[in-house]
């Protein structure tokens, strides 16, 4: 595929899209419709992770970090609707531990610097480089790709963090001053004292948390009416994974992300750089403002309608924020 003059893809309106957009021809996927399974090493030995890749644009290529952990790309599968239009090719990727790829029962690689160090086999491997390459982490996949670009900046051409504040602390603090106040009082006592009891796994967990916290946070639309893709990445949770990082509590993190915190570190962050955070977030928005304005090249995008899962309840304003973004990194309008 060519990188210049009219077969170039380019992100922005479905007229600018070449044909070549979707020829697969040369591509090692082909057989597989763009799926991989990309071999990583860990302390524990070999494994595979799942990814597929949609379109081709050898200028703007976008790997996905879906949240968690432990969770699936599922909750990506939005991105269906709105990239291949904008000439967009983007990676879906399954951490190790998740659904789609291998699931090795080893409680220590369940290790923030673990999960860096995968990214950056995935990214060798699909061949993802400075020329091309932008990152997408939401929610604990923004801690990934923050931490990715800490660590291997040199490699990305652009970074998203979507819904996702740059310090767990002031995550639960939001979470607790915040957010709990605003919940009805008897069904937030009773949440607390189910979690307190480790009880968390019941079905009456749940039950409250739909209607009181799910509803109003993580996506605002009726439970029994959320998008299958991401109905069918809460059944395929893997709690191994999920409840000793992220901790048993809906309600902010407990296990071993609890201290994380990288806010004084923005600054090092020089390449290109998008926040996207909602206003009925479980994250601040407020914060994810400040954040954009902390890295050294950032912009930030709200979505007023949206939530947690802004990608779903604002989805419009969501895309215009992502795809802007990529078109003027990649004209060098940034």
């Amino acid at each position: 595929m060519s990188s210049g003059g009219a077969d170039r893809a380019r992100p922005g309106r479905p007229e600018d899209v070449p044909p070549s957009y979707l020829d697969s021809s040369s591509r090692p996927d082909l057989l597989a419709g763009g799926i991989r399974m990309i071999p990583v090493e860990t302390p524990a030995g070999p494994f595979r992770v799942w990814t597929k890749r949609v379109g081709n644009n050898p200028r703007v290529k976008l790997l996905l970090l879906h949240g968690g952990p432990g969770f699936t790309h599922e909750a990506f599968e939005a991105c269906d609707t709105r990239l291949p239009a904008a000439g967009v090719e983007y990676y879906y990727y399954d951490q190790l531990g998740s659904y789609y790829s291998d699931q090795p029962d080893r409680p220590e690689l369940w290790e923030l610097p673990r999960f860096v160090d995968e990214v950056e086999q995935v990214r060798r491997a699909l061949g993802l480089g400075k020329e091309s390459f932008f990152l997408l982490g939401q929610s604990w996949g923004g801690i990934l790709a923050l931490e990715y670009a800490f660590r291997y900046q040199e490699h990305l051409k652009g970074l998203v963090v979507s819904n996702m504040m740059s310090s767990v602390p002031a995550y639960n603090a939001y979470a607790r001053d915040v957010l709990a106040p605003r919940m009805d009082p008897a069904a937030l006592d009773e949440i607390r004292r189910l979690e307190e009891e480790g009880r968390t796994g019941e079905a009456r967990y749940m039950e409250l948390l739909g209607p009181h916290y799910y509803e109003e946070h993580v996506l605002r639309i009726p439970m029994d009416e959320w998008p299958e893709p991401l109905a069918r990445s809460f059944r395929h949770m893997n709690p191994k994974v999920y409840v000793p990082m992220q901790g048993p509590s809906e309600l902010g993190a407990s296990g071993k992300l609890e201290r994380w915190d990288r806010s004084a570190d923005l600054g090092a962050i020089r390449v290109p750089t998008l926040v996207l955070g909602a206003a009925h977030d479980t994250m601040d928005p407020e914060h994810l403002r400040w954040m954009a304005g902390a890295v050294a090249r950032g912009r930030y995008h709200h979505c007023p309608e949206g939530s947690h899962l802004a990608i779903y309840d604002d989805q419009e304003r969501y895309f215009e924020g992502l795809i802007s973004f990529l078109r003027d990194v990649d004209e060098g309008v940034f």
